[in-house]
């Protein structure tokens, strides 16, 4: 499908995404999906599209929570080990229109409930190391097939649920989403480049526009922003992209 809006206005608001998601660690990846469907595009193209700018933002944002030590090998590598598996098994697959677009809604309107009724939530569980083990390992493979089906790379579910279950703080959590989210896209592109290639060229200037808003979002959120100051301007967005997917799905179906 060729843009039927200008590609530069589509960039601009890729840049806002990727500046507000990169901040608390996430790669932007629903609200990416979210606008691609919105604009029309195809359910071939958008979770292509949307690892792809995942992986560059999330690669910026990595390593920026990895240079000021927010990130801690203990809490990232059990997620890691069981999404990588899952994600490539995700990305091979090819979901109805409606399936798809349904799956999407149900991931903003999570994020929306976490940043405005959950907010404050903490579940105070006493889990040995063995139940958490386990706990992270079934998660990460849950997170890692949604990443490959959807091209929402997980984090928009982990950073919250370690929040919850009292795993690591925002800062940690923010580290170990942003890498979860690099390795599972990477995983997830490299199975779809495989079996759905699709011409990427199209899509350079959105490709620059988030590295810029990446570098912005995640310095300032690994040095300078709360997590609660770049999640309101997260959640403002995230609310204007359920409205409007919600929108194309039961009233122009």
């Amino acid at each position: 499908m060729e843009f039927s809006t200008s590609v530069y206005f589509l960039a601009a608001l890729f840049f806002v995404v990727a500046l507000a998601y990169s901040s608390v660690g996430l790669g932007g990846g629903s609200s990416y999906t979210a606008l691609l469907a919105i604009m029309g595009f195809s359910t071939l193209a958008i979770p292509l599209v949307s690892l792809t700018l995942n992986v560059v933002v999330t690669s910026i944002g990595s390593y920026q929570f990895l240079k000021y030590r927010h990130g801690k090998a203990r809490l990232i590598f059990p997620f890691i080990l069981s999404s990588i598996p899952m994600a490539y098994l995700g990305g091979a697959l090819q979901l109805p229109r409606f399936t798809f677009y349904m799956i999407l809604l149900g991931s903003l309107i999570f994020v929306a409930a976490r940043i405005y009724v959950w907010k404050t939530t903490r579940l105070k569980l006493a889990l040995t190391s063995r139940q958490t083990l386990w706990v992270s390992l079934g998660a990460g493979s849950v997170l890692g097939l949604v990443a490959g089906i959807s091209g929402i790379g997980g984090g928009v579910y982990l950073i919250p649920l370690i929040i919850i279950l009292g795993l690591g703080t925002e800062k940690e959590a923010a580290a170990c989403g942003a890498i979860f989210v690099w390795v599972n896209s990477v995983a997830g592109l490299a199975s779809r480049l495989q079996f759905n290639s699709i011409d990427l060229t199209p899509f350079i200037p959105l490709i620059i526009a988030v590295i810029i808003g990446g570098w912005i979002g995640s310095n300032s959120g690994a040095r300078k922003f709360s997590p609660q100051t770049m999640e309101k301007l997260l959640g403002l967005i995230i609310l204007l992209a359920i409205i409007l997917l919600g929108q194309k799905i039961f009233l122009r179906a």
